[in-house]
């Protein structure tokens, strides 16, 4: 098992796909990073050599924001953005959409559980 960043990437799948196991890592960060480090992006990680690691491990550390820096960075940057009372930021307070999305029918991942309004109906009398 290959530790890069404090992530235990899984040692039976492709470098190119495990890398993106890696917070701030996609496809084509992880493509980058082979090229640079001189790797075969279709080895398996468990038939990566030391030298190799030490080489993805050096790059990845040297030139990408990744892991527990970059969520801090997002995470300040949200801040910021309600500090300022921004309109982004505003949407970040009140849990909506903030990228100019509808609201009135979907949105269900950022609003939560629909709730109906008004659908109070009586109750059918009971047979007792």
């Amino acid at each position: 098992m290959a530790r890069i960043s404090g992530v235990v990437i899984p040692s039976e799948k492709q470098v190119e796909t495990a890398l993106t196991y890696i917070y701030g890592i996609g496809p084509k960060f992880a493509k980058s990073i082979l090229a640079a480090a001189n790797v075969e992006p279709t080895t398996r990680v468990k038939d990566l050599t030391e030298a190799e690691e030490q080489r993805l491990r050096e790059i990845i550390d040297a030139d990408y924001t990744v892991e527990g820096d970059l969520q801090r960075q997002v995470t300040n940057n949200i801040k910021r953005l309600k500090d300022i009372g921004s309109y982004r930021g505003i949407r970040h307070k009140s849990g909506l959409p903030v990228h100019g999305q509808r609201t009135r029918t979907n949105a269900r991942t950022r609003k939560g559980k629909g709730v109906s309004v008004g659908g109070t109906q009586k109750k059918a009398a009971s047979k007792t």
